[in-house]
């Protein structure tokens, strides 16, 4: 199923819990204060420069009598003299400036002239009328005194609205914090077209999408469309997008919420978000409220360190409030996605709240192929992509790993300034999406590379020679992730269920390398470290969950952790006894291949030292040279027997 598409304080003093995204605060406010500061601060400078100019520009200068003007002009000390009303502003020879003052009722000209001031020495002095406005009058006389006290106010005024708003946020803790997807908001949609495999879900689903669209004739026949619907997969499945898409196909509000962000620190306010979101949603209706990863506040109650106050169980008892309150007629359909479902309280899942399970599976080969197209839609590719090659080599992918494998291949192409996507680009990152990119830095010492060569080599030529196991589609000593090496084995179809046979074959084909490290270096490193942890695991699998153990029979026991006891230490002793078994008895099996086909293993290892990666068909060449029979899709599969009953 395709999908479409956390830092602490340094300081340590006296720490106050606030809820919301802000995380924790210091008392002084946390970093939004600072920010304040700085702001008032910047203010508070800007300002007080303005101040300093008005202050310049209305300082007074050095005042003469009108005859000291007439007896300079006389003598060519004035070269401008600006007249604003009755004053004089006088700008001397030296660049000095004084004013004066003259007869209001009489011009400059003969203002001098009654001084002795000739028309031939007023000639050499520059004159400007200029009219003094009475805004600006009395701005220059006010501004003085107003702009400290403007500045105070908006002080006062600032820190207010800072206390204000503190106080609004701690009200708007219980409001839920839900984000809202607009039916018309085309950038944003999501329909089933967009979609891909998952039939039997989108069939599920389209029972609510039709109500929601015409919900009378239900309500006429006296059907009740289901109040909730669970959804249940694997990571990556595409929980989220088939609910989207349900709201976008019906054409409806979606409100969608992480079951984490119900749950702070303060009791209660959990369930006052819960009470807001469908209190919104009802005022929406027909709308959808969707809630991901449900089981972070809908686990089974009492289990908690605050017994029946802790506060996710009050917000889960409010949520089982809130869907049993839904009358018929609100229109309202809570959806919801795990991929937990075990550990959720039953009474969740009981008919009247989430009463429809949807479970969602990883797509098959057939759904992958149209999960690929989806996603291939704004790439450019090249004519020689065959995505139902690339879907048959993906077995167990995601919707969520395809997109990526997409991505990855669109990513590699343009790092080697290509226009178009190429099969070969889909084939590395298929690889580089399992495990993980290549590190050709890690340079192998000769005989570390002889090592991983026989070791992989081993690996490879158990599964092809055991009838059970997967076959090899590629294989290489070039280090990808944590892997010196590794060994590409897939199925040729995908499965559904494995058999004990196949499990045993599996481990065998698992402890080749080490076994191959043992027999021809006569020691064996750290390299199958994971190997052993992975057939560890899937042989207790074996005995304590699918009943596979000759001796215990078909008993499935419980897993010993966090304390509980399922089994007796007897028990427990056989079943470690059972798993050591199995083990060797893999082992052995390995070991006896490896001496059988000596000289297959010789070519298999020769052949990665030179190339370092073996495609499919260079391996089956070499097998086939070494008289073992390739696998083919005919001859890989279960054989049953019929049982009389």
């Amino acid at each position: 199923m395709p999908t479409v598409p956390p830092k602490k304080p340094k300081k340590k003093k006296s720490l106050v819990p606030l809820p919301g995204r802000g995380g924790w605060k210091t008392a002084f406010g946390g970093p939004s204060f600072f920010g304040n500061l700085i702001t008032t601060v910047l203010i508070f400078l800007f300002l007080m420069s303005a101040y300093s100019l008005i202050v310049d520009l209305t300082r007074p200068t050095e005042s003469v009598p009108l005859s000291v003007v007439a007896a300079d002009v006389a003598a060519g000390k004035v070269s401008a003299i600006t007249v604003n009303g009755d004053s004089l502003n006088l700008v001397y020879v030296d660049k000095s400036n004084k004013t004066s003052r003259k007869d209001p009722s009489s011009g400059l000209p003969e203002t001098l002239a009654t001084y002795g001031v000739t028309p031939a020495e007023l000639s050499k002095v520059s004159i400007t009328i200029q009219g003094q406005s009475g805004l600006q009058f009395w701005f220059l006389t006010l501004a003085p005194v107003l702009l400290p006290l403007l500045f105070i106010g908006f002080f006062f005024w600032f820190l207010s609205r800072q206390v204000k708003g503190a106080g609004m946020q701690a009200f708007s803790f219980g409001q839920s914090k839900a984000r809202v997807v607009d039916p018309a908001d085309l950038s944003q949609r999501v329909t089933f077209a967009d979609v891909a495999g998952a039939r039997e879900a989108k069939e599920e689903l389209l029972e609510i999408v039709d109500f929601l669209k015409s919900p009378k004739k239900f309500l006429d026949i006296g059907a009740r469309i289901p109040k909730g619907i669970i959804l249940m997969g694997a990571p990556g499945t595409g929980k989220t997008l088939l609910a989207r898409a349900v709201a976008g196909e019906a054409g409806v509000p979606f409100f969608t919420i992480s079951g984490s962000e119900f749950v702070e620190m303060f009791v209660g306010i959990g369930a006052s978000r819960v009470r807001d979101l469908f209190q919104t949603a009802k005022k929406a209706a027909p709308a959808i409220i969707f809630v991901d990863e449900i089981d972070a506040v809908g686990r089974v109650r009492g289990t908690g360190m605050g017994g029946g106050n802790d506060e996710r169980e009050q917000t889960l008892n409010q949520i089982l409030v809130e869907m049993d309150g839904f009358e018929p007629t609100e229109k309202v359909v809570v959806m919801a996605a795990t991929n937990r479902p075990d550990v959720l309280d039953p009474a969740l899942l009981r008919p009247g709240r989430f009463d429809r399970r949807v479970t969602i599976d990883l797509p098959d080969r057939r759904d992958r192929e149209e999960i690929l197209k989806i996603h291939a839609r704004k790439k450019p590719l090249g004519p020689d992509v065959a995505l139902e090659i690339i879907a048959e080599r993906t077995p167990g992918f995601s919707g969520a790993e395809l997109y990526s494998l997409m991505n990855e291949g669109a990513i590699l192409a343009a790092r080697e300034n290509r226009t178009e996507v190429t099969q070969y680009d889909l084939i590395r990152s298929i690889e580089k999406v399992m495990l993980g990119p290549e590190r050709k830095s890690h340079l192998l010492s000769k005989k570390e590379k002889e090592l991983t060569a026989y070791h992989e080599a081993g690996h490879a030529l158990v599964s092809s020679v055991l009838e059970h196991a997967d076959p090899v589609h590629k294989i290489s000593i070039i280090s990808r992730g944590r892997a010196a090496g590794y060994t590409l084995k897939l199925p040729f179809d995908d499965r559904k269920m494995q058999s004990k046979k196949q499990f045993l074959d599996d481990i065998a084909a698992t402890l080749g390398g080490y076994v191959a490290e043992e027999m021809l270096f006569d020691d064996v490193t750290t390299g199958p470290s994971n190997d052993l942890m992975v057939i560890t695991a899937l042989a207790r699998d074996m005995v304590i969950r699918y009943g596979m153990s000759e001796k215990l029979g078909p008993i499935a026991f419980g897993d010993r952790q966090l304390g509980s006891e399922p089994y007796s230490e007897q028990v427990a002793a056989q079943i470690d006894a059972e798993v050591s078994r199995i083990i060797e008895e893999a082992k052995k099996r390995a070991a006896k291949v490896i001496r059988e086909h000596r000289e297959a293993l010789d070519a298999i290892a020769k052949e990665l030292t030179e190339k370092e990666t073996i495609e499919r068909s260079e391996f089956e060449k070499i097998l086939i040279a070494n008289g073992i029979t390739p696998k083919s899709k005919e001859e890989e599969g279960i054989t049953l027997t019929p049982v009389q009953l």
